[in-house]
């Protein structure tokens, strides 16, 4: 049986804004099947979390103009278990919310912390690792995050020097962090051994988080100040708003993880992916002739390569031939038809966010 003072938050309050024209501010990519399961990310966290921590111990935190999405895809949540921030301001203050929610329901409380948009294929490695750091987390007081063994030299991740061997999977003093470095760069961190992709998932005693918070991150502490007397009471929506109008915008990386002395890493061997934009998807996706291809219709798709194609509708007929290194969105009122090239697709997406397209945003 689980451990009661074991808990899980899922942060599902991003906007999802790469993987437009897709994901939309009216429903991001937290609440899509960008995934082969046919679930949403959120679905998906939901139910890794479910094999770690006790059902009525999953918290979401989200926004207050998703609340009807998370209660789509997540029914059978507790509604105390959603906690709606009022304006996306990162993680910092997502994990600070949740933090201060747990200590007033369970001052023992152990936590994971996990974002929706990942995909991981070992769900039973990624359980036996998580379950791992939880136990050590509620015997030390430190902040665990998890470090994925890298697969090659990827700069679409952030990395994490550690100091010893990563064989055996026994949490490790963290010594940098390194925020998606350049592809040569990359290469030597591939090459020393010493480093692990930044899976963005941490494990730690809610009030361990809490002191951290206080020491190295007082500009967000500072906002939450009497929130002794708000959180989780019928004044909460209210304080809410009226702190996070001045609430930084920091991740939690950068307020407390790069700078506490507390942090280590453990090594994890489970199959993991950050879908954060269109390149990491066709990475995930492509198969031996170099194609990504997710499509919800029909589709016949004959003779290209290097190229993604992702079509959102149901009742459209997909038919694609001869296309090379190209990239092809396809949703119900936007098509996007351009070069598969990372910065090429970024540009051009970039382009299309004008006053004059505001509507499909």
């Amino acid at each position: 049986m689980n451990d009661p003072h074991y808990y899980c938050v899922i942060m599902a309050g991003g906007l999802g804004t790469r993987f437009w024209p897709v994901s939309r501010e009216s429903r991001p990519k937290q609440f899509q099947d960008f995934s082969r399961s046919g679930k949403s990310f959120l679905k998906l966290a939901y139910e890794r979390a479910l094999e770690v921590v006790p059902e009525e111990n999953i918290l979401v935190v989200s926004l207050e103009r998703f609340r009807s999405l998370v209660k789509r895809e997540l029914p059978e949540l507790d509604e105390r278990n959603i906690l709606l921030e009022p304006y996306n301001r990162n993680t910092a203050s997502c994990i600070a919310f949740a933090t201060y929610a747990l200590l007033k329901r369970d001052p023992e409380a152990v936590v994971l912390v996990t974002p929706a948009d990942q995909v991981i294929q070992d769900s039973a490695q990624f359980s036996s690792t998580v379950l791992q750091g939880l136990d050590y987390a509620a015997q030390n007081d430190v902040l665990l995050t998890l470090g994925v063994l890298p697969r090659r030299a990827d700069t679409n991740f952030g990395y994490i020097q550690t100091d010893g061997p990563m064989t055996d999977g026994r949490p490790l003093k963290v010594k940098t962090f390194t925020e998606k470095p350049g592809k040569e760069l990359a290469q030597v961190f591939i090459e020393s051994g010493e480093f692990l992709w930044n899976a963005g998932i941490f494990i730690w005693k809610a009030s361990v988080i809490a002191e951290e918070l206080d020491q190295y991150a007082p500009e967000i502490t500072a906002q939450w100040n009497g929130w002794e007397q708000y959180v989780s009471t019928p004044h909460e929506k209210d304080y809410l708003n009226r702190i996070y109008a001045d609430m930084p915008r920091t991740s939690i990386d950068y307020a407390v993880m790069e700078k506490s002395q507390r942090v280590m890493a453990i090594p994890s061997f489970f199959d993991w992916n950050d879908l954060g934009n269109w390149n990491s998807l066709y990475e995930y996706f492509s198969g031996k002739d170099g194609n990504a291809v997710k499509i919800n219709g029909d589709g016949l798709i004959r003779d290209n390569r290097g190229t993604l194609i992702f079509s959102s509708r149901k009742d459209r007929l997909v038919a694609i031939k001869g296309l090379k290194n190209i990239a092809v969105l396809d949703t119900d009122d936007v098509l996007v038809i351009c070069p598969r090239e990372e910065n090429a697709l970024k540009g051009f997406l970039a382009e299309l966010a004008i006053p004059e397209f505001e509507k499909y945003r």
